[in-house]
């Protein structure tokens, strides 16, 4: 029998077809990528193609926009918004519009064209999100901006035009619909319970078990309850943290392994499908609140959004988010080797 399901946060509702119940072999396996690294304009020697670093790791004594750097951020060449200008809001009738005004950037993970963010070790990841947290620092500094989306698009499926792996930064002047939608639900959740709602789930999902992928001391892995996608993952902080920006080096480093391990776990489950992944925090301003929680959506590419989705705003998922886990849990993480799966319990040694 079919399921609705609500999400607590947002209020969404997604359909859970079970009878439709799709394992991971059920899903056509992505076309092979290309990986042609001759004009590849993130590749080292090629630093002239893309606009000036504006941050980067690299080895002593090399100087910026040449080869040495370990992970490099750049102004996307075709930003979506553009960093110079005013916002000159106003209304034309009914209708707003303003300038085009934010800032697009590229955190470029890794000088070696055939390595993908899976591929990295967990010291590397953590690099990545230490430059993408000094990116997000960095343009809070600008009063225009009121977010800054953190998202990578992995693989052509994904909607990467270029195949070499890098995460996005998008600032922009308005708050995200999607994140006031989470924002709205949890401060409604506060207001009523005065508890954090995702520190709330959290608690419930340790409790259940079924869901839960994966697990550390700091930070929790698991399919949502309403899971919108087939084997969509969340990576939730376990203590209360608003935003992403401020997580320090110890957490930085546990949450680079937690999310390594998912997402090897999705690429020897569906056989390295494409994805996205979303950092959702709290907007500027909003660094201390007690109502928001921030999390990583990670989403792969195993299904279309077709018309009653796009009518509705209702999800049909296919596999449920306690099958999704079970088949995560029990992956094989490298060559020859099953990972032990997370117990059923999983709340033995959490708290």
């Amino acid at each position: 029998m079919p399921e609705l399901r609500r999400d607590p946060v947002s209020g969404r509702w997604v359909i859970i077809a079970t009878e439709r119940g799709k394992r991971p072999s059920d899903y056509p396996s992505p076309p092979p990528r290309k990986m042609d690294s001759k004009f590849c304009p993130f590749c080292p020697g090629n630093e002239a193609a893309t606009p000036p670093e504006v941050w980067s790791l690299r080895a002593p004594g090399t100087g910026p926009n040449e080869p040495g750097w370990t992970v490099r951020a750049i102004p996307n060449k075709y930003p979506a918004l553009r960093i110079e200008g005013e916002l000159n809001r106003e209304g034309v009738g009914i209708y707003d519009k303003m300038n085009g005004i934010g800032a697009h950037e590229v955190v470029i993970e890794t000088p070696h064209h055939h390595e993908n963010l899976v591929d990295l070790s967990t010291s590397r990841i953590a690099d990545v999100m230490a430059v993408c947290q000094e990116r997000v620092n960095d343009l809070i500094k600008d009063d225009r901006f009121r977010y800054v989306m953190l998202f990578k698009n992995q693989g052509e499926s994904a909607g990467a035009s270029l195949e070499h792996s890098h995460t996005q930064l998008i600032a922009t002047p308005v708050v995200p619909k999607r994140v006031l939608e989470e924002m709205e639900g949890a401060k409604r959740y506060y207001a009523d319970k005065e508890r954090c709602i995702f520190c709330d789930i959290l608690r419930q999902e340790r409790s259940d078990g079924e869901r839960i992928v994966d697990q550390s001391e700091s930070f929790i892995a698991y399919a949502p309850f309403a899971s919108r996608f087939p084997f969509e993952v969340w990576i939730v902080p376990r203590p209360h943290q608003p935003v992403f920006r401020s997580m320090g080096e110890a957490h930085r480093l546990e949450f680079a392994e937690i999310l390594r391990r998912t997402l090897l776990r999705i690429k020897f489950t569906l056989n390295n499908p494409d994805y996205n992944y979303m950092f959702h925090s709290a907007p500027f301003g909003h660094e201390t609140t007690s109502e928001y929680h921030w999390h990583l959506e990670i989403i792969p590419k195993l299904t279309r959004v077709a018309g009653f989705e796009w009518g509705t705003g209702f999800y049909i998922n296919p596999t449920s988010p306690e099958e999704a886990a079970e088949c995560l849990r029990n992956a094989r993480l490298d060559e020859g080797t099953t990972e032990t799966p997370v117990p059923a319990g999983a709340a033995e040694g959490i708290h």
